[in-house]
This record gives structure tokens, C-alpha cells and sequence, in this order.
């Protein structure tokens, strides 16, 4: 998966690196018309697909190959790079080292700025890809490892209105599909099984459904599908219906979890922007279920480019285009990795 355009013309550029978790990426993109001038990615699923999920051992070996390659691609650019954007975190702490310290490297050799990029932010900054950024706008970010609503008034105004209690829908997705040996990942093999199945059979419970909190919580219904395929026997003894099925009522428990929590925050917000992004951003399913929702509102729904939903290096370098003209860089002795950390008064 690439993009690759002529530089003449071109002037200043950001170099963008991304790695925290198992998609080697680096970008180039244009300061100036924010135009994606290089994008390369490089996916590790087929290796990490026989273990049933990432193995971070494996990745972190996987992107010391992948990320030099990339950038041999990209050195035609290094003469108009002003500055190297990378992703320190959150994430797998030995994968994105990799990511960190050819950053460090390269801002070294080229002496110039390092912009350190959350990579959550970073997922927001896909909605605008080689466009204008919107404010203010509420985003629904569904990923591997986060499921949260966020209040986005700036670049360094990110308030998070609701996040999970425990297991990210992407996650959710990947071991019901690992309980059901479809394999990794598992969100696009339950979607297209959801397709061929009845939502209805299986009435699995949607999540806090009763509750006034404003939060997601997985776990639960997590279980609940678990209960019933070993009801049904074991995955050995699933039929092709059997799975369909479960994979639509599964998919229907999320989906009206997610609109239901959402519902409530949109009802309160004076916001007519609204966007889902990250990997799970993909399901048609959900994308369909909060047009509906975004119609009934009066709110405008912002989509991500498919090929845009999963990491990527673009978007990193894309917030890092808006860090930059705001003199938001920092010196390579002084960025490091950032696998978690404690969120202050709910911002992101």
C-alpha cells in the first residue's frame, strides 16, 4: 500500500513514522498544501495471523526490517525535510522503540526538530488527511486497544467525554474471532460472516444498557459469546450458520452499545460535527447505524478513508504538519516512549 508523487515544486516536508503496534509506515508530507507527497505501509497480519493476535517480540523484529526498507524508498525527500515526526506512544513499548529511535537517528543526521506524536491524537488527524482540519467536532475513536468519545476543540484541546471500562471494540472483535477460530484479525472475518447471518438468534446483552454512566464496557458481552458457542459444542462443533449467526448478533449487541452511549453525548453537545475513527472505524455495519444516528441529529458525519482507518503513518504526519507551524518540536535527548500514562482531568 503506497503513494508516490513528483516533488517538483515541493518545498518543506515532515518525515512521519509510525509503529506502535504491528504496521511499519513512514510518510512525506508537504508543509505547505498538506499534501501526502510519500506514503508506505508495510503489514505484519499474515505472521502474526498463526498466533491469533500480535506477538510483540516478532513485531518489534518484523519493523527493524520493514521501516529501513520504507525509508530507503523515501531518501529522494531528505534534502526538504524541516522536521521527523514518529509515534512514542501509547503502544507496544518494543515496537515503538524501533519507530523512536530511527527517529532519533534521523534528526541527528539531518539536524533537525523531532515532533513526538500521540497516537491516539494521531487517529483523529486521519479525518484530515491532506485536508483542513474541523473544529470542533466529537469523534468516536474505535481501535484495537481503545474505544472512547472525544471532544476535539483544537489541536491542544482533546477532552475525553467517555472511554472503556475494560476491552476495546477492536479487541472484543479479535477474541470472539479467536473463540470461533476465524482467525487474526478477527474484525473483518466477523463483519463479512454478519453479512450471511441472522442478528436475532442469539439475544446477547448490550452493555450498561441500564446504567447512566457514560462509558464502554466489553467484557461482559464478551463472555456472553463465549457462554454460547460452548453451549453450541465447542468451535469444533460450530456450522457455518452457527458462526454467521453469532457474528451478527454479536455485531448488533456492539453496534447498539456504541449508538446508545453516543446517543446520550450527542443529545447534550451544541456539536454538529461528528466522526468515527480508528481500525474499527471499517465495519460498514457501524458506519451505516451512525449515519442514521448523525441524520436524526441534524449532525454532520465525517468519514475517514478506509485505507486511512488502520495505523498509518500518514495520519501521524499529518498532526505533526499542524504541531509544527504551532513550534510544538522537541530536541531527540528528550523524546522517549510512551506505553501508558495516566490521563489528567479526562484529557487526551
Amino acid at each position: 500500500m503506497g503513494i508516490y508523487r513528483k516533488t517538483a515544486g515541493a518545498k518543506k516536508m515532515i518525515l512521519s513514522i509510525e509503529s506502535s503496534c504491528d504496521d511499519s509506515s513512514i510518510a512525506i508530507t508537504e508543509i505547505d498544501s498538506k499534501k501526502l507527497l510519500f506514503y508506505r505501509k508495510i503489514s505484519q497480519e499474515i505472521e502474526h495471523s498463526h498466533f491469533g493476535g500480535v506477538v510483540p517480540e516478532l513485531a518489534s523484529r518484523l519493523h527493524a526490517v520493514a521501516l529501513p526498507q520504507i525509508l530507503e524508498e523515501s531518501k529522494e525527500f531528505f534534502p526538504k525535510l524541516k522536521a521527523i515526526a514518529v509515534t512514542n506512544g501509547p503502544g507496544l513499548g518494543v515496537t515503538l522503540m524501533e519507530g523512536v529511535e530511527m527517529a532519533k537517528t534521523i534528526s541527528i543526521m539531518l539536524n533537525i526538530p523531532i515532533i513526538a506524536i500521540n497516537h491516539l491524537k494521531a487517529h483523529i488527524y486521519s479525518l484530515f488527511i491532506e485536508k483542513e482540519a474541523i473544529f470542533p467536532i466529537l469523534v468516536l475513536l474505535i481501535s484495537g486497544g481503545h474505544t472512547m468519545i472525544v471532544k476535539v476543540e483544537s489541536l491542544n484541546s482533546m477532552q475525553i467525554l467517555a472511554s472503556t471500562m475494560d476491552d476495546s471494540i477492536g479487541e472484543s472483535f479479535d477474541k470472539c474471532a479467536k473463540m470461533m477460530n476465524l482467525g487474526y484479525p478477527g474484525g473483518p472475518e466477523i463483519e463479512k460472516l454478519a453479512l450471511m447471518g441472522d442478528e436475532n438468534r442469539f439475544n446477547f446483552p448490550i452493555p450498561l444498557s441500564n446504567s447512566p454512566l457514560l462509558a464502554f464496557s466489553l467484557s461482559g458481552l464478551k463472555n456472553a459469546v463465549r457462554v454460547q458457542i460452548e453451549e453450541l459444542g465447542g468451535a469444533e462443533s460450530l456450522s457455518n450458520q452457527d458462526k454467521c449467526d453469532i457474528s451478527a448478533s454479536f455485531q448488533k449487541a456492539i453496534t447498539s452499545h456504541l449508538l446508545q452511549k453516543s446517543k446520550k453525548i450527542l443529545s447534550t453537545q451544541n456539536i454538529k460535527d461528528f466522526a468515527i475513527v480508528g481500525g474499527a472505524a471499517a465495519n460498514k455495519s457501524i458506519r451505516n447505524a451512525f449515519s442514521s444516528l448523525c441524520n436524526k441529529y441534524n449532525i454532520k458525519q465525517h468519514f475517514v478513508e478506509l485505507k486511512y482507518c488502520s495505523d498509518n503513518a500518514a495520519m501521524v504526519g499529518r498532526i505533526a504538519l499542524d504541531y509544527f507551524l504551532d513550534n510544538h518540536t522537541t530536541d531527540y535527548k528528550n523524546i522517549s516512549t510512551l506505553v501508558s500514562r495516566k490521563r489528567q482531568n479526562g484529557e487526551l
